[in-house]
């Protein structure tokens, strides 16, 4: 069943038969949509959600003995219709795949959407102690539009806070950042963590990023090398640790800077610890043009600090000509330390401490002349 891969968990829908014309079962019954010009339909399908009102159809022809269509979690075939099918036993073991489902009348959906609304839902699963100490905080904007990042005000004190929902995270460096906060991010407060995803409370950082800054003007090469400064300093902290971690998203929108000018970097969800015996990551993350090589599938080893700087360099140079080092350069010195940080072969990429030593160098040049 082509079109339920990737569900994965069941769908319990109420039977709908599909309108028949003219012997064919081309009409879906609720919005009168020609199911005959939807991509994938066939007629000898034993269901089919209607891609115009999104309602799970049963087929006429199907010979079930109940009005639910009990889907299989693995394959998305209808449990149902196979031979001794019974939910007495509270599962059955799907004889197209072998997967054993739960059979759980507790479990139905009336409609395709509201079984997606329930698999997306944030809180789902949450113990009630979490869910209660989440009401602590009103929602009350999302930033930047997204979505899954919202800023928040504690009922009691007042204070706001950033409020994330993550579908990409390792929970144990936040669970590491949390009872270690490093100075110049940002410090989690509370954690939690749902069926569908990691629920983090962080300090709100007030200021603008690097990205809202580059929105108006391109940085002076003062300002470049500061920030470069600064997000060194933060990340040697992070790469000196007893197993470091690698942030791995190093961009301007991940990076702030306050009215008072201090720097912070923001957005763990992609971090990782360092294995040095890693030779591939498991899962390639970051973003396009920052990411290095080796993080995108490239190159002979896993990410590691180095990736970081990597990472950095880019964004000295769009700081500096707000193009990526492939469209435009910077120039002098600065490049030549840029274009350290980018080189394919890791090996020859500056450590943070290293560049931050070349930084400070250039900075020191600059101000005598």
């Amino acid at each position: 069943m082509d079109f339920l891969k990737g569900i994965s968990k069941k769908i319990k829908l109420s039977k709908e038969k599909v309108l028949a014309a003219e012997q064919q079962y081309e009409y879906c019954p609720r919005c009168e949509a020609n199911l005959t010009l939807q991509k994938g339909y066939r007629n000898d399908l034993p269901y089919w959600i209607c891609k115009g009102c999104r309602e799970m159809l049963i087929n006429p022809a199907v010979d079930a003995d109940d009005e639910i269509a009990w889907i299989c979690d693995k394959c998305g075939s209808m449990l149902n219709i196979q031979d001794g099918f019974t939910d007495i036993n509270g599962e059955w073991i799907c004889t197209e795949c072998g997967y054993t489902n739960k059979i759980d009348a507790s479990e139905l959906y009336s409609s395709e959407d509201e079984f997606r609304a329930e698999q997306s839902n944030p809180y789902k699963g949450l113990p009630d102690e979490d869910v209660l100490a989440l009401a602590m905080y009103q929602d009350i904007e999302n930033i930047a539009g997204q979505p899954h990042i919202i800023l928040v005000k504690h009922h009691e004190t007042g204070k706001r806070y950033i409020k994330k929902l993550l579908m990409t995270y390792n929970r144990s460096v936040y669970d590491y950042l949390k009872d270690n906060p490093i100075s110049h991010m940002p410090v989690i407060h509370e954690i939690f963590e749902s069926d569908n995803c990691l629920i983090v409370i962080e300090e709100f950082i007030e200021g603008k990023t690097i990205a809202q800054c580059l929105e108006e003007t391109v940085m002076s090469k003062d300002q470049v090398i500061g920030i470069g400064i600064d997000v060194c300093a933060i990340l040697n902290v992070l790469h000196s640790l007893p197993t470091p971690i690698i942030h791995r998203d190093i961009k301007p929108s991940n990076i702030i800077i306050t009215p008072e000018k201090e720097v912070y970097l923001l957005d763990v969800n992609v971090a990782k610890w360092y294995d040095p015996d890693e030779t591939d990551d498991t899962r390639y993350m970051g973003t396009r043009f920052y990411a290095a090589p080796e993080q995108v599938g490239y190159g002979l080893s896993a990410s590691s600090t180095k990736s970081d700087v990597y990472a950095l360099g880019v964004l000295l140079n769009v700081m500096t000509t707000g193009k990526f080092p492939k469209e435009e350069r910077a120039d002098g010195e600065l490049w030549d330390i840029i274009k350290r940080c980018i080189s394919l072969n890791m090996d020859e990429r500056y450590s943070v401490t290293e560049l931050k030593r070349s930084l400070e160098q250039l900075r020191g040049e600059i101000h005598a002349e």
